[in-house]
């Protein structure tokens, strides 16, 4: 099971993701980029997220070549955080060039069939400096790009063009989960 469908898991079921710590309502800056970024990354409930998901695949012994021990534990997990950090690194990085938000904002007040519509559309649209919305250039090529660059430490049952352009796929669905989740979390 690709690491995507287990975060998506965890999303769902959880209910321990990734969790942005106030609705955006001003425009990104560079600060609030590199915030966005340490705490998509290095936050205790993303981190404690790889580590399970490692765990998971340590239990399944997934993939293979790792072997089900300690050893096998330390490089799920690394592959896992190892990704995920050059995901968010790329879309960050790629979309300061374009003014392009990376955060969520929450659409409270709304309907659910309009709130449920803009965690779709927010999946694959960001928001610009001028609060427009505008295509996620960013995420379209950070999530395949982070997906394909992982052959380069993967072990070969899953350094494949397939595995890859799976991994792709289940990236933009774990982000919708993220969305979702960011959207119905409970106030802080």
């Amino acid at each position: 099971m690709p690491q995507y469908s287990l975060r998506l898991f965890f999303f769902a079921i959880a209910g321990a993701a990734i969790a942005s710590a106030q609705t955006p309502r001003t425009p990104v800056d560079a600060h609030a980029r590199v915030r966005y970024l340490l705490h998509e990354n290095l936050d205790p409930a993303v981190l404690a997220e790889n580590v399970a998901i490692g765990a998971v695949y340590t239990y399944t012994n997934s993939p293979p070549e790792y072997g089900p021990h300690w050893d096998g534990f330390g490089k799920r997990v690394g592959m896992i955080t190892a990704e995920y950090g050059v995901k968010t690194v790329m879309e960050v990085g790629l979309g300061s060039i374009w003014g392009e938000d990376p955060r969520y904002a929450r659409t409270e007040g709304q309907t659910l069939s309009g709130r449920l519509g803009h965690i779709f559309k927010m999946t694959f649209l960001a928001t610009n400096r001028a609060g427009q919305t505008m295509p996620a250039y960013a995420r379209y090529l950070a999530i395949p790009g982070s997906s394909f660059l992982s052959n380069q430490w993967r072990p070969d049952s899953e350094a494949t063009l397939n595995q890859a352009a799976i991994r792709t796929g289940l990236g933009f669905l774990t982000r919708m989960g993220e969305n979702a989740y960011k959207e119905f979390r409970p106030r802080h």
